[in-house]
Parts: structure tokens; sequence; C-alpha cells
């Protein structure tokens, strides 16, 4: 069976988001802990958080996607910017303990002028510092485009960050499928060698999510842009490879496309159509 879902509001509650999700076929979802621009996170309504488990437990929408905000930059040159980024991040995985079992992704950062080794270290040791022993979170790197600064626009990139941390037992990556595209990753015509490369750099075992989004701009071109399935550069028939290739085909799919809820709608269901079961 397919696992596919989309980016869902937060503002209503856990709740809400599961019977949203479901509304629309969805079997999972992904959802920003709090303001994507940043800022402090509403209090945690457990209330809401024991109904939503018994309903997601009823619909099978385990497991979830939560995101962090994207103003986060745990490799930041200011070191206000980098301990904000710790303390969100840490915060974020405390409160994410009551739904134990979930994801947890976050965009690597930007090393702005300090060089990808310097920025590499700086989210490493990051890392080090909130993973905790006792968390049930695996906490996701996502792949990027390579706009700007960013780090993890290569495997190696996110390899390296990997191997620095402490806990890596606790980690895994988010492949975006855009934000590979528009890194140089041909997953259109070159979809198997792709992951033959990632298996060998980072390995196919730390794979756990992916970002299903097609492309407003080209291979390579390094802008980080999506645009609905089937409307850009990647193209659905590419994209129907990857939802039903070996390596990621038991893997959730998060869709993070221009959408509102009846055109997610419109995507899962077409993505669904496309699945093709295994033989028994």
């Amino acid at each position: 069976m397919l696992k596919i879902g989309c980016h869902l509001s937060s503002s209503k509650g856990f709740l809400a988001m599961g019977k949203t999700a479901v509304s629309i076929g969805a079997n999972t979802f992904q959802f920003f802990t709090r303001n994507p621009r940043g800022g402090k996170a509403k209090e945690l309504d457990l209330t809401d958080v024991a109904a939503y488990r018994a309903f997601a437990e009823e619909h099978g929408l385990f497991p979830i996607l939560a995101h962090a905000p994207y103003t986060l930059n745990a490799c930041a040159a200011d070191e206000g910017l980098r301990e904000f980024a710790g303390n969100t991040m840490a915060d974020d995985l405390a409160r994410l303990e009551h739904l134990p079992g979930s994801m947890y992704n976050f965009h690597p950062g930007s090393h702005v002028q300090q060089g990808a080794e310097r920025g590499i270290e700086l989210i490493s040791s990051l890392l080090n510092e909130i993973l905790k022993p006792e968390q049930t979170t695996t906490v996701l790197l996502e792949t990027m485009a390579g706009k700007g600064s960013e780090v993890g626009k290569t495997f190696q990139e996110l390899r390296a960050i990997l191997d620095r941390v402490e806990r890596s037992d606790q980690m895994g990556v988010c492949l975006d499928t855009c934000h590979v595209f528009d890194g140089g990753y041909d997953i259109v015509s070159r979809l198997d060698e792709v992951l033959e490369e990632f298996d060998r750099v980072i390995g196919l075992s730390r794979l756990r999510a992916v970002h299903l989004n097609d492309s407003k701009n080209p291979l390579g071109s390094h802008k980080d842009r999506h645009e609905k399935l089937g409307e850009g550069n990647i193209g659905l028939q590419a994209l129907e490879a990857v939802i039903n290739h070996p390596a990621l085909r038991e893997l959730p799919f998060y869709l993070e496309t221009p959408n509102e809820l009846e055109g997610y709608a419109g995507e899962i269901a077409m993505m669904k159509a496309a699945y093709r079961e295994k033989e028994a």
C-alpha cells in the first residue's frame, strides 16, 4: 500500500490534521512544529494529542513527519542564531515524544561564507548536543538544492554530518525530489544510478522519507522551486517511477507541491492509481 500524504496546517491541532488527511485520501501527513518562519510554539494540548493517537491508530496514519521551521540555521556564523536553532529543535523533539515513532525533518542550514566543512562541523555539533538516548523520534537531514551556501546539496555532505553525529542511529535522510533534481541528480533519466550513489555514499537504510515534488526549474539549476506533480521539469512519468522503485516504494511520501487541499487530494489519488501493488 502506498503511504502518501501532504503538508497540513497544524493551527487546529493534531486531531484536526488527522481528520483532514483522511478526508483527502492521505494515510500520513507532514506539519510544521511551529510557525515556519520561526517563533514560539503554542502550548501542546495533551487531550488533543491523546484523541489524535486513537484516531491515527484506527486509520493507520503512522508515521507522521514533523518539519522544523525554515528559519533555523544550525550552522549560522552567529552563535546566538545557532543557540536559537538548538533550543528550538530540542523543544520540538521533547514535544514529539508525545507522538512516539514520529520523524523530525530539518534543513541542515547555510554556512554563509564559512565554507561547507565548517558548516558540517557546526551542524553535527548541534545534533550532538540535542539528541538524547531515550528519544523515539528519528531526526532527518533533508537533501538540499544547493541554493546559495546551503549545506546538504550532495550526498557526501550529508554523509559527513552523519559521520560526526554520536547518536547517528537516531538519524536518517529525507530525499526531496525537487531538491535533488535541482541539485544536479538526474532522477528522470538515471534514477537507478542516483539511488546506487545514495546507497554507496550514505546507505539506503538511512533513507526514511521522500518529499514528492515536481520542479519549476531544470536539472542542476540550484533554485528550489516546487511545482505540482506532472507540471514541472521532472514530469509525471519520472515521479511515478520514484514511488514504484523497489528501493523507495515502502517509504512514506509527502507532497509539498503548491496546492490547496483539493489539489492535494487529486495528486494523492493520481499517485495511488499509479502505484503498482506487489504480486503475492
